[in-house]
């Protein structure tokens, strides 16, 4: 983070500005300067170099993780990295991101570092920092190169079901960044808000990364909340924010058409199902211009069209690549498709991540032979040059902007004694864009309750966020004419009988 925190610090050094605002109030460049230089030397006290290391920090949507960012750019040595974690991380996901990054410190709130036994695998001495949260680092010298150039450690819930760290390296993060200014006309100094949480990678980097840049005031609200999120923004003049559909849909009905957004350049919203007339109305209520993108933690941001382009490009498709960027869609036979003919999505560019975090290190990530990466989506490149996802090769259901592993769940939910056969499918929602409904098969053909399931699930573990908001009994899972589970099938089922319980009165 050396070269956005020393532009950063050399323009508070001409002039203080505001560079937060959040739940508790205004913060300037300088004190949160300051922050950022008594945290710097919490984490690299012992070190002869000064130097922080790799620091997991609880990244939450307040001046805190600005300061971090601070930190970490101000450290002695090769720099800093930043490895982010949720508050809301499981005991077990922090274990497994644990074993994958292999920290040098840690960051966060006094209970998260009680619920994730941090003392356990830091017994150093608890520092206090951030105006009440701990630190513990090791003693030991610390080792940034290991990232391969790497600063940023996103974590990411895949299609997988384990949580995947990306490494991401400061040109990545400027280069995703830089374009995103350019593409929505911002301008040095220019208020950005910040409502996705800071936990995930892209939020982050269009969050903090990007506010960083302008120099600007970054506008945060701690949880979401659409009525808080739409007042601040206006109240604080801002310009532009990152969010996925459901809350660009939260927004607008909130804002019952009375333009409140208008000072509002543009919207970006990508993360999950997009519909073009829902997102219609919604910047018609909040008075502003919504542009629908394509990206991933992998290689940020990476399409996007313009405030300028009709309805039609930036509500019905998903924009065109960075320049510099390129995406291309490949048929069954590896053939680059021709416009209009779908297949498997691969990106090549400045902002392709150096890696998945592995046993303390970057594990290059699996490329084609020219350098692309296969995103798992189906594309179809258009005339234009500009992109539409058709949907995922694998099947996961993008709740909210949020990927759940199906596989993960209909595992969790087999180990119930009353389950025979259990299939996870998504249903549409008008909001979130899917919901997670459970076809089950019992073993005595007695109903299995909503509550007896997520019972079992929390019994077991198995994260809130992944649980079934449905369930329905079935004498037989859809079957294909060899046998097999017909996963579209079992959708379709689910939709039906969704359908009939929403009719009820």
């Amino acid at each position: 983070m050396r070269q956005v925190v020393r532009e950063f610090q050399r323009q508070a050094a001409e002039a203080d500005f505001t560079a937060v605002i959040d739940d508790t109030g205004s913060h300037t460049a300088r004190q949160l300067l300051e922050e950022a230089t008594r945290l710097a030397g919490a984490l690299s006290a012992g070190t002869a170099d000064g130097a922080v290391g790799t620091v997991m920090i609880q990244a939450d949507n307040s001046w805190r993780t600005v300061a971090a960012t601070l930190a970490a750019g101000l450290s002695g040595g090769d720099g800093g990295v930043i490895a982010l974690v949720n508050r809301h991380t499981t005991r077990a996901e922090f274990a497994t991101a644990w074993e994958d990054i292999r920290p040098d410190a840690v960051v966060a709130e006094p209970s998260a570092i009680d619920e994730w036994a941090v003392p356990e695998r830091l017994p150093g001495p608890a520092r206090t920092v951030l105006d009440g949260w701990t630190c513990l680092a090791t003693p030991h010298q610390r080792e940034v190169s290991r990232w391969s150039g790497g600063v940023l450690i996103g974590l990411t819930s895949g299609s997988t079901g384990r949580p995947k760290g990306v490494v991401q390296s400061e040109a990545a993060l400027r280069y995703a960044a830089t374009t995103t200014i350019d593409v929505n006309g911002l301008s040095p100094g220019d208020a950005v808000a910040a409502i996705v949480p800071l936990s995930s990678t892209a939020a982050y980097c269009f969050g903090v990364y990007l506010a960083l840049l302008l120099r600007g005031p970054l506008v945060l609200t701690g949880k979401w909340d659409r009525a808080l999120a739409l007042r601040r923004m206006a109240d604080t003049g801002v310009r532009w924010t990152m969010c996925v559909p459901t809350m660009a849909l939260q927004m607008g009905d909130e804002a019952a058409g009375s333009g409140i957004l208008r000072g509002v350049r543009s919207i970006t919203v990508g993360g999950g199902p997009m519909d073009r007339a829902a997102l219609a109305r919604a910047e018609r209520s909040l008075g502003t211009r919504i542009l629908r993108v394509f990206g991933m933690s992998e290689c940020l941001g990476h399409t996007s069209p313009s405030p300028e382009d009709p309805e039609e490009i930036r509500l019905g498709r998903d924009g065109r690549p960075f320049p510099g960027t390129d995406v291309r869609a490949v048929t069954p036979d590896g053939q680059v498709a021709g416009p209009g003919v779908t297949g498997r999505a691969q990106v090549r560019g400045p902002s392709l991540f150096l890696g998945y975090a592995g046993d303390g290190r970057a594990v290059p990530p699996a490329l084609t032979e020219d350098g692309y990466l296969p995103t798992g989506d189906l594309l179809i490149v258009h005339e234009d040059g500009t992109l539409t996802i058709m949907g995922r090769e694998k099947d996961i259901i993008i709740r909210g902007g949020r990927n759940i592993d199906i596989t993960e769940i209909e595992r969790a939910v087999a180990g119930h004694p009353r389950v025979a056969r259990a299939c996870v499918v998504p249903v549409p929602d008008d909001i979130l864009g899917e919901r997670v409904a459970l076809l089950v098969v019992t073993t005595d053909d007695r109903p299995l309750d909503l509550a007896e399931v997520t019972g079992h699930l929390d019994n077991i573990g198995l994260s809130k966020t992944k649980w079934p908001e449905y369930v329905y009994g079935t004498d037989e899972l859809p079957q294909t004419k060899v046998g097999k589970l017909d996963r579209g099938g079992a959708r379709d089922l689910a939709a039906r009988m969704r359908a009939r319980e929403a009719d009820r009165p």
